[in-house]
């Protein structure tokens, strides 16, 4: 197990190396002075040139990949350019409310999607396996920024069940804040997991073992969940690691549209005002994210499948 952790960390250097140079160059590249968003329109060029100096701005390209790369991997994000925060600060006031969205959602959405998709194969071309196939195919359909927009219209503006935006105080009005935008995020989610959960279930079902557990007499439901079930696990794991991501980058439009907290806002209103700190450590950390929830999907592998083996 432990080889395996360090194997794939080892794997993910690259991808690391190429998200650093993929968020620096393209921030580089992207039109807009942060210096004149940060001082306004009435700085003057001595002004700016100072901000550019004291930011490192003013330094050659290599020279500010290198300090970037330094500080990433010494957690040093440096400070806002906007207002001087330190982005560690802004990082860990917005972090947990993205976290705690992903995490909702993506709990709601196995409760539903797992279930859903067990009972359209076990009634496979009847009329919940129809209900179950159509639900899925408008989840794929509809965009979760407009689905979020829907349920903020009807279930906050006009029957006032959820608060409009803001990310609560405290745990239980946390939850109730977080409630609307993780059934947002859960209903197009278990979707998709409904529709693996549905497909998986019935190739397994058509194995000759199963076959033969109907033949000997075994209950229907040991069959369904021990011998159909139990042997889906494997592409539900890879589902269920991608729905993780999926939600997780769903999230930055979802926050947006309840002016929800989290790391998505923030890396919205930092891309406008090009703070360049914010970003970068924003990217970074959802990089950061990929690598952890692919990492926790190999181990889940060998958990759910002990044939499988560490090479």
């Amino acid at each position: 197990m432990l080889r395996l952790i360090v194997t794939r960390l080892l794997d993910a250097i690259p991808t690391l190396v190429m998200v650093l140079i993929l968020v620096f160059v393209s921030l580089r590249i992207l039109p807009g002075d942060p210096a004149q968003v940060a001082l306004g329109e009435q700085a003057t060029p001595d002004q700016l040139n100072l901000f550019r100096e004291q930011m490192g701005l003013n330094a050659p390209l290599w020279q500010q990949f290198f300090s970037f790369g330094w500080n990433m991997l010494s957690l040093n994000f440096g400070k806002s350019l906007i207002n001087g925060t330190p982005v560690i600060d802004l990082l860990a006031q917005n972090l947990p409310y993205t976290i705690e969205l992903t995490l909702v959602a993506t709990l709601i959405g196995l409760c539903i999607g797992v279930p859903m998709g067990v009972f359209a194969a076990v009634n496979r071309n009847k009329a919940p396996d129809t209900g179950a196939r159509l639900y899925s195919l408008i989840g794929y359909a509809v965009p979760d920024f407009y689905l979020g927009a829907l349920l903020l219209i009807v279930f906050s503006l006009n029957l006032g069940w959820f608060p409009i935006n803001g990310g609560g105080d405290g745990f239980v009005d946390g939850i109730y804040h977080v409630l609307l935008p993780a059934i947002t995020l859960a209903a197009l989610k278990s979707a998709f997991l409904g529709r693996l959960t549905r497909t998986a279930l019935l190739e397994v079902l058509g194995k000759d073992y199963v076959r033969t557990a109907r033949a000997k007499g075994a209950d229907e439901n040991r069959v369904i969940y021990r011998h159909g079930l139990r042997n889906a696990l494997l592409p539900l794991t890879t589902g269920l690691g991608l729905s993780i991501l999926s939600t997780l980058s769903g999230s930055v439009p979802v926050e947006l549209v309840f002016n929800r907290p989290g790391i998505g806002s923030l890396l919205i209103n930092s891309i406008a005002q090009r703070d360049y700190p914010v970003i970068q450590a924003g990217v970074v950390m959802f990089a950061f994210f990929v690598v952890i929830i692919n990492l926790a999907i190999d181990l889940a592998y060998v958990l759910v499948d002990p044939r499988i083996r560490v090479k």
